[in-house]
């Protein structure tokens, strides 16, 4: 049978998500309209006209391969190679005109990830890794950083879009601010895990994420030498909607942390706005 490196998956993945990329920013600097999915949920036509472009070139390219894309796009006819299409990571960034968003494409070979590429148009990076020949950033290789020490840490998070009232993540926020150097974020999970994998963060974790948002992230992850599991500690499942990266040292550490929240041991309560209004000085 022939192996996923026999066939030339990063190359066209490289140039489908600059085309993309490109088409993205011409929207970008237009301003586009903004729709909206749900209560708070956005989409673009940005979005789908890079979906579009992607999958017509998947088809052209890769015409027997299944495609998973977050604009609704499933091919599925029991291809041993899938796609993972996100179009447009970030589009509430984009639709409010603030520059941090990619596109991410992910193809999996009898359900291993083999080929990963995020692309950020704004600042002409672009990630890449295949399965067995590690990260790379603009052709340079990447690593995870080298940080044991959790209160050293920066690390990254996101929220929900929608049903944010339904999601414990503020706690997490809280806690982890107070046991790390800072928690930052920025709106995108797939750049977020490129941060991890480029040592730029040393960890990062979301809730109920999709699996386009981060199939090509975890892989461009594990080949710059991270780990990605669930929030117990568990192998990562693409489907499991729980994300834990880090580059690998400090991974104990935020599992503890996670576990004590989880059992609400020692968690910090919440500053009262209350409080501050009476306390403050005018």
């Amino acid at each position: 049978m022939t192996s996923h490196k026999s066939l030339d998956l990063i190359s066209p993945m490289q140039v489908m998500a600059r085309e993309a990329g490109s088409l993205l920013m011409e929207y970008f600097h237009q301003h586009v309209k903004i729709e909206y999915k749900g209560d708070v949920d956005l989409v673009t036509v940005a979005d789908r006209k890079s979906e579009a472009l992607i999958l017509e070139k998947i088809r052209g390219h890769f015409p027997k391969h299944d495609v998973m894309g977050e604009e609704g796009t499933r091919i599925e006819t029991g291809s041993e190679y899938k796609w993972y299409v996100d179009p447009l990571d970030g589009t509430t960034n984009f639709a409010h005109g603030y520059p941090v968003f990619c596109v991410s494409l992910a193809v999996e070979r009898r359900g291993q990830r083999v080929a990963g590429v995020i692309y950020d148009p704004t600042r002409d990076e672009m990630f890449v890794a295949e399965l067995g020949s590690g990260a790379h950033l603009n052709g340079q290789a990447i690593h995870v950083s080298a940080i044991a020490n959790l209160g050293e840490c920066l690390i990254g998070t996101g929220f929900p879009s929608q049903k944010r009232h339904k999601n414990p993540n503020i706690y997490f926020y809280h806690q982890l601010t107070l046991r790390t150097h800072g928690v930052r974020r920025a709106g995108s999970a797939a750049l977020d895990l490129c941060n991890v994998a480029s040592g730029r963060y040393e960890g990062f974790w979301e809730f109920n994420l999709n699996p386009w948002d981060t199939a090509a992230g975890v892989l461009i992850v594990e080949e710059a030498g991270g780990k990605v599991t669930d929030f117990y500690g568990g192998e990562f499942q693409i489907a499991s909607r729980e994300t834990l990266a880090s580059n690998g040292l400090v991974h104990a550490a935020l599992l503890h942390e996670f576990q004590e929240i989880f059992a609400g041991h020692g968690v910090e309560e919440l500053p009262s706005p209350v409080g501050y209004a009476k306390d403050r000085k005018l």
